[in-house]
């Protein structure tokens, strides 16, 4: 599959190098060609180039860049991520009173921001879960099982090939619904984000029922 990558950080650059292990063919763009020939040397990319080039690149586009710059990056390729599917990676988090909080004051997903800002790009949401670090793993794998991706968005072809992306990573997909339920899966990047940062773990927080004693 060919996947154009807007922007070259941490994102960008790890899972851009796990679908370059995946086989996939990846373009880098940037704002700053430099730093996108960087990134693409990095991890083996087709090749890099401007923000127009990558997101014209392929029928998969990731947005790896900051979540409040990320729908007014989309607005500006509107008419080129047309038909395309465009992947909100981007996790709308900032310090509050309490803890973390979501900047979109939980009402909205910066997803749903890209799909207003694009109307005819098929935005979902994905890979916010986890640290960048973890697509760096060969094949993310914990206690015997594969890492499981949680993505939503409208449009079942994009729903498909985002399951291909994940399901080619060695991970296992697991669809959470339309792109409504973009801001849940946000809401939960927040929670555990923070739960990690006062250095709890928030998977203890969610043991399967068939684990209670009978």
């Amino acid at each position: 599959m060919r996947i154009g990558i807007l922007g070259t950080g941490g994102m960008a650059t790890t899972l851009g190098g796990a679908w370059v292990r995946a086989g996939h063919r990846v373009l880098v763009g940037g704002r700053d060609r430099a730093a996108a020939g960087a990134t693409a040397a990095r991890i083996g990319a087709a090749g890099h180039g401007t923000l127009a080039d990558a997101a014209a690149y392929g029928p998969a586009v990731l947005v790896a860049v900051p979540a409040d710059v990320g729908p007014e990056l989309v607005k500006g390729f509107a008419d080129v991520l047309a038909g395309r599917t465009v992947i909100d990676c981007s996790n709308p988090i900032v310090p509050g009173d309490d803890g973390l909080v979501l900047s979109t004051g939980a009402t909205t997903s910066i997803a749903r921001r890209m799909a207003d800002a694009a109307p005819d790009a098929r935005v979902v949401k994905a890979f916010n879960l986890c640290h960048d670090s973890i697509w760096t793993l060969p094949r993310p794998e914990f206690q015997g099982a594969p890492l499981a991706v949680p993505f939503c968005g409208d449009d079942p072809g994009a729903l498909d090939l985002t399951a291909a992306l994940i399901t080619s990573m060695g991970c296992t997909p697991l669809p959470c619904g339309g792109l409504a339920r973009a801001v849940y899966v946000e809401a939960t990047a927040a929670f555990a984000i923070g739960a990690w940062l006062d250095g709890a773990e928030p998977r203890f927080a969610f043991p399967v029922p068939m684990a209670a004693s009978v």
